[in-house]
């Protein structure tokens, strides 16, 4: 099983959008078994998959979210008769992905994530690690893939604890490249903290036009660059306003029509694997 998160300290560069689409794409195309895992708290890789009438359903159903991987915390709560009761967490073990299609299951994420508190020293950064230790031998994945929050945070260190490589988006503009050296100074300092082995997987290169001088500069970067010349995936996601709707309606680029597009990922999740 391999564990990979997709990491970018910046917000608006398809972090989730290329989180979503690989997974996608090794279930439907490679005949992997994958989960996406979504801990960034805005929770949109699972509303890219999930309708929101289906989300709420799922929920009143009692379907587990990433909250109830991270909640330890037993808590009173009010009976229906006046007496105080106790409710207690879910257990590692009682806590199910959704199934989304053939290959495809998701551990959704969930707005209440924001409520709980990740101090030091409460263990709660390891228990992303501990529930993926806990998932049977016979019914682990080929892939997991996390989507991240676009900020450094603790759920960001727990993604890269339980995790093998890590793989980042980059938009071609400058501000994109100034950001990827301070991700790689966070990343650096949680992997020294935590004693990670964690390593980069590659950069790959989003909402892309070819055709402009500031994709070429960006291209021109990181291929003369040594730290990062051979960690740049050799296709790129091109700009599509399409894919943003797309996903509003819980379709990803294979659903599209776009040639273009979808060979571009194809690519990229072949090199994916061939990276991995």
């Amino acid at each position: 099983m391999k564990i990979v998160s997709v990491v970018n300290m910046k917000g608006g560069v398809a972090k989730t959008t290329l989180a979503v689409n690989i997974a996608d794409c090794l279930a439907r195309e490679h005949d992997k078994s994958v989960l996406l895992v979504d801990i960034d708290p805005q929770f949109n890789a699972t509303q890219c998959l999930v309708s929101g009438e289906d989300y709420i359903e799922k929920l009143r159903s009692g379907g587990s979210t990433v909250v109830d991987v991270f909640d330890d915390k037993s808590r009173p709560i009010e009976s229906a008769v006046g007496e105080q009761e106790v409710e207690t967490p879910k257990s590692l073990d009682d806590i199910h992905p959704w199934s989304i299609k053939d290959g495809l299951d998701l551990m959704p994420g969930n707005l209440e994530l924001y409520k709980l508190e990740m101090a030091s020293g409460q263990g709660r950064e390891n228990r992303l690690d501990r529930y993926m230790e806990e998932i049977p031998d016979g019914e682990k994945y080929d892939y997991v893939m996390i989507d991240t929050p676009p900020t450094p945070s603790a759920w960001m260190a727990s993604a890269l604890i339980c995790s093998d490589e890590y793989l980042i988006p980059v938009k071609p503009d400058p501000i994109s490249k100034t950001g990827i050296e301070l991700l790689n100074g966070v990343v650096n300092t949680i992997k020294n903290n935590h004693g990670l082995n964690i390593s980069l997987m590659g950069l790959v290169i989003t909402i892309a036009r070819k055709d402009t001088i500031v994709y070429e500069e960006t291209l021109e970067y990181f291929e003369d660059n040594q730290k990062w010349e051979d960690k740049l995936f050799k296709n790129s996601i091109p700009k599509r306003t399409e894919v943003a709707r797309r996903q509003e309606d819980q379709e990803t680029i294979l659903d599209s029509d776009d040639n273009d597009l979808q060979q571009s990922l194809r690519f990229i999740t072949r090199e994916f694997i061939s990276r991995s």
